[in-house]
């Protein structure tokens, strides 16, 4: 059994959701859980037994589900990687906010922590410096709408000819 310093994407998955129902409806029942990861009633019941014997949930079949505060500071650092990529792929790169989620969730799980940083930092530094001088619409926005040729290069001098 891993570690819970080393969760597996599936775990970290469930920690997410749980996290996610319990903002919205104050605790999560193991059908919620099912309803939104889109699987069937027993892979949360093994998820929830494994991910309480790492001290993570509170779980007890048919009551309600919990995070510990263990469980609780896991899943908030899941998010909020989860919503620095989603971030990055919407603000800085402009991807379509409902693909960014989905890459985001695939990415989260992979993308090594001082790279999210990073990320973050890039993200805040477009959104935030005024003297920075980047915009998606006119720099690799437009780029990536219309292309670029080397004529075009020459003009802004992006790149020696």
């Amino acid at each position: 059994m891993p570690s819970e310093n080393k969760l597996t994407a599936s775990q970290e998955d469930y920690l997410e959701a749980i996290y996610n129902i319990v903002a919205d409806k104050m605790a999560a029942r193991a059908k919620d859980i099912a309803e939104y990861l889109a699987v069937r009633a027993s892979s949360v019941t093994g998820a929830l037994r494994t991910l309480s014997a790492m001290g993570l949930v509170n779980y007890a079949p048919y009551d309600l589900i919990t995070l510990t505060e263990k469980g609780h500071t896991a899943a908030e650092e899941i998010v909020r990687r989860h919503k620095a990529l989603e971030n990055f792929l919407v603000n800085v790169l402009g991807v379509d906010a409902r693909e960014a989620d989905e890459a985001a969730c695939k990415m989260e799980h992979s993308v090594p922590k001082a790279i999210v940083e990073r990320l973050v930092k890039y993200a805040e530094y477009v959104d935030k410096c005024p003297k920075g001088g980047i915009s998606w619409e006119s720099g690799f926005g437009y780029y990536c709408k219309h292309g670029c040729t080397e004529e075009d290069c020459k003009k802004c001098h992006c790149k020696e000819a």
